[in-house]
């Protein structure tokens, strides 16, 4: 078995709506049909006993040794804990290569879960049983690596509660910087920090002194203190408040260098030690009897509150502290770091220091039912635990954590408080806040140790967001074999018409609000995902290609309105096992099953693979055609739906009893209605534009100030003028494109008709072959150029392809074969006469272009002079 060409899918894609990992798999003889491997199956479940069983995705097919590979990376991940459901193997039509997608929560977690199950197999197949493989550590190695690169709990209970509310989310580093939502109404946090806390805020909280003056001229009680220079200073400060006292550093977190209650002067020289090491400037302050409480504060409500106990252990009389430590260590909320809900207890120099406080060693054994505490501080980072006490908290308190955080400015705070109980005001126990605590760790009041958990990650939404806000902005996705740049221009014009600042991607580029940001062909996903990044774009259009689909899934979760404009033979058939015009639309049609259950799939009636996609999507469905009675159309309007044709020189928007009428005659792309396929281009963006509620003044205002130029459209149909002749540049390369092509010039008078073509390297034979084929019946003259990049051919081979489909040809009379783009596109020039007609299948856009448009001002220089 051999295992090629792993993916991660990070968007829907063919097989799922999961992120996934895909491989192509090759298996040979026996590998196909694991009863052929006398002892496999028991010496795989002997290795790993939680392999689940094994079956084939369908009936009556062997089950192969890439379904078991399938199979056991599911079961790995699940094993170590992440919530994956989805497995599924495909063969395809080449015997013994299968493609296999499993679903992964976290990327590096599945390709490692593929990895392992790959060496599993590698060991089950040891027929002589002396391969090892180590299930436990497989797992653990496994559970260790998601700990790593999920979110931890505080983010992740955000992004959860943005899920459940459908807001879209990107995670932005590996760490807990997460975009939610898109454009222009994104917002981002990082843990429990948001985007509109400012930097100052931010220093204050971590400044303990500047903190409590500022909550002190608030009126919020808080322990008297003041910042020390050595130890000495600190023993003097002590002295001047009055023991005991709390030692910290002036700039610190989760507890880190905090002593509490100390009482002499030995106490202290340490405590001060253990501060200064953590930051520098020290700060001493009264230590508030009672216990440790941490008030979540969120926009200006008190949303959770928890009592947090120091780590400790209790005596069995029996056990020595250590043994009681590892026994506590095994609870499995308790984990390294901040992933899980507890943190393991360490037996560190403040613990020891703590014990020896107590009289005690790690190897004491401490009487039943004595407490031992670990560390004076109570922070679940250092072991401690957490118990919900929200219902009970006086509503004065509230009110002074409230104040607290807002008097230093923070949107989401945690406030430490030092009281007997919440039950009375502070000011009636002498209690105090002692800090606040920008980016708060939230897992304390998601999952405390004991109590309920409270939803503190929809308060923070409903911070940011406004209720039934759920961040999106308008999506447009459109596919296809022919029309899709045109298509995607035309609609991102007319939502710029609109008034709208759009981002656009196509096969020319990335646009946001009419300037292009990056270039090349960026119809794939990480172009879109970057658009959706932008925090100017209020609605986004998007080309997507099929290469994008299989090597990656779609840039986003779902789109507003999906467009499908036809499907043609010559797109890629033959490449990454998609070989029939059935196949491409299972994959064409990932953008129609992924429509939001509000919005709109405009798909061509005329086009049974393209029309059948309506049955996958969950949303409502626009159909366009030029024939009105088209059986699908006319079913489709019978039944009050939505559809657009052409009648009588307009293009028809209805729906049920109601008609918009636009005039063929005030589009200019479609030269008045003469050029078909540009009608069809225009029936679907019309369609677009309607589904996402533009009025019609702006539709029509934006279909009549779309110009198919070398501006707004390069490489599609640009008509010019060289000498009185026309000169046509496409940049149609398939067979169906050839057909719409040779349709639209037979429609333009010439006195003579020249192409000039080379072809794609990676279509098939057959397909170069009825490229020349189809414009051979109509061209006078063809000029064949070999493309800068052969994908993959050898030199000369596209050519000869090309010229075997001009054998027999009915109009052709003269063939040449020119090397280069540019010297074909100077020949053709040359030999136009008035009247004459060219078309010029470019290769280099731009730069053909760009040449086309020299050579044509050359010529009217030379006409001015």
């Amino acid at each position: 078995m051999e295992v090629t060409r792993i993916r991660a899918l990070r968007g829907p894609n063919l097989w799922s709506r999961h992120t996934s990992i895909q491989a192509i798999v090759h298996c040979d003889g026996a590998e196909n049909a694991i009863e052929g491997l006398p002892g496999f199956e028991t010496r795989l479940r002997a290795l790993f006993p939680t392999v689940g069983e094994l079956r084939p995705a369908m009936l009556n097919q062997p089950l192969s040794l890439a379904h078991v590979l399938g199979n056991a990376t599911l079961a790995l991940q699940a094993q170590a804990g992440c919530p994956v459901i989805f497995s599924h193997i495909a063969p395809t039509t080449e015997t013994g290569i299968y493609q296999i997608a499993v679903q992964y929560s976290e990327e590096a977690v599945g390709r490692l879960a593929m990895a392992l199950a790959e060496q599993l197999i590698t060991a089950a197949l040891n027929s002589r049983g002396n391969a090892a493989f180590d299930c436990a550590a497989a797992v653990a190695r496994l559970r260790e690596l998601d700990e790593h690169e999920r979110l931890g709990p505080s983010t992740g209970s955000i992004v959860e509660a943005a899920v459940t509310r459908g807001i879209p989310f990107r995670r932005l580093t590996r760490g807990s910087l997460v975009q939610l939502g898109w454009g222009v109404r994104q917002r981002r946090i990082q843990a429990a920090e948001i985007d509109r806390t400012g930097g100052i805020a931010e220093a204050i909280a971590k400044d303990k002194d500047l903190t409590k003056q500022l909550l002190d001229a608030a009126g919020v009680p808080v322990p008297r203190g003041r910042p020390v220079s050595s130890a000495g200073d600190a023993w003097a400060a002590a002295q001047e408040i009055g023991l005991p006292v709390v030692v910290k550093p002036r700039d610190g977190n989760q507890g880190k260098g905090v002593t509490v209650n100390i009482s002499t002067r030995e106490q202290l020289d340490i405590a001060y030690a253990a501060a200064f090491e953590y930051d520098g400037q020290v700060i001493v302050e009264k230590f508030l009897p009672g216990f440790d409480f941490r008030l979540l504060v969120v926009g200006d409500r008190l949303i959770a509150a928890a009592r947090r106990d120091p780590p400790q252990v209790v005596g069995d009389g029996t056990h020595t502290v250590r043994q009681l430590v590892d026994t506590v260590n095994q609870d499995p909320r308790r984990g390294e770091g901040h992933a899980t809900p507890l943190t393991k207890i360490r037996l560190d120099h403040i613990a020891l220091g703590r014990l020896q406080a107590q009289g005690m060693t790690p190897e004491s054994v401490p009487a039943l039912g004595q407490r031992v505490i670990l560390r004076n501080n109570a922070n679940l980072s250092t072991g401690g635990t957490a118990t919900d006490v929200t219902d009970t908290v006086h509503p004065e308190i509230a009110a002074r954590a409230v104040d607290a955080a807002q008097m230093v400015g923070l949107d989401i705070c945690g406030v430490d408080m030092v009281c007997e109980n919440v039950l009375l005001p502070l000011e009636e126990q002498s209690g105090g806040i002692v800090e606040l605590n920008a980016a708060p760790g939230l897992r304390m009041h998601i999952a405390p140790s004991f109590g309920r958990g409270r939803p503190v990650g929809e308060a923070v939404m409903d911070t940011l967001f406004a209720p039934g806000d759920d961040g999106r902005i308008p999506v447009v996705a459109i596919t296809g074999t022919n029309g899709k740049t045109t298509t995607t221009r035309l609609i991102n014009h007319l939502l710029a018409s609109s008034g709208l600042r759009t981002g656009m991607t196509n096969t020319d580029g990335v646009y946001v609000d009419g300037r292009q940001t990056d270039s090349g062909d960026c119809s794939g996903p990480r172009s879109a995902r970057n658009v959706l990044l932008h925090p100017h774009v209020e609605a986004a259009v998007f080309e997507v290609a099929r290469g994008g689909i299989l090597r990656e899934g779609l840039g986003f979760d779902r789109c507003d309105v999906a467009v499908v404009t036809n499907l043609g033979a010559g797109d890629h058939l033959g490449l990454n096992y998609i070989n029939s015009l059935e196949e491409l639309a299972v994959l064409k049609r990932v953008i129609v099953r992924n429509v939001a259950p509000g919005g709109y799939a405009v798909l061509n009636a005329a086009d049974p693979n393209v029309a059948a996609m309506a049955a996958g999507c969950p949303g409502r469905i626009i159909y366009f055609a030029a024939d009105r009675n088209h059986p699908v159309m006319a079913t489709h309007r019978a039944q009050g739906k939505r559809t657009v044709y052409v009648d009588e020189g307009a293009i028809i928007a209805a729906e049920g009893a109601w008609r918009e009428r636009v005039a063929l005659s005030d589009v200019p792309v479609t030269r008045g209605g003469a050029i078909g396929f540009q009608v069809e281009n225009v029936m679907a963006s019309l369609a677009a534009a309607w589904a996402l509620g533009l009025d019609w003044d702006t539709i029509r205002r934006g279909l009549s100030s779309f110009n198919s130029d070398t501006a707004g459209v390069p490489g599609r149909f640009n008509v010019m003028d060289y000498k009185g002749a026309t000169v046509i540049a496409d940049y149609g390369h398939n067979t169906d494109a050839m057909r719409a092509l040779v349709q639209a010039v037979q429609a333009m008078p010439a006195r003579r008709r020249s192409v000039v073509i080379s072809g794609a390297g990676d279509r098939r034979d057959q397909d170069i072959r009825e490229q020349t084929v189809i414009l051979g019946a109509v061209f006078d003259d063809v000029i064949l150029y070999q493309d800068a990049a052969q994908r993959g051919r050898a030199d000369g081979e596209v050519l000869a392809l090309l010229r075997q489909g001009l054998q027999g040809a009915s109009r052709t009379r003269n063939i040449d074969e020119i090397r280069g783009e540019f010297s074909a596109i100077d020949t053709a020039l040359a030999r136009l006469q008035p009247g004459d007609l060219s078309l010029i299948l470019v290769d280099q856009v731009d730069e053909a272009l760009a040449h086309l448009a020299q050579r044509i001002e050359q010529a009217q220089a030379v006409d001015t002079n």
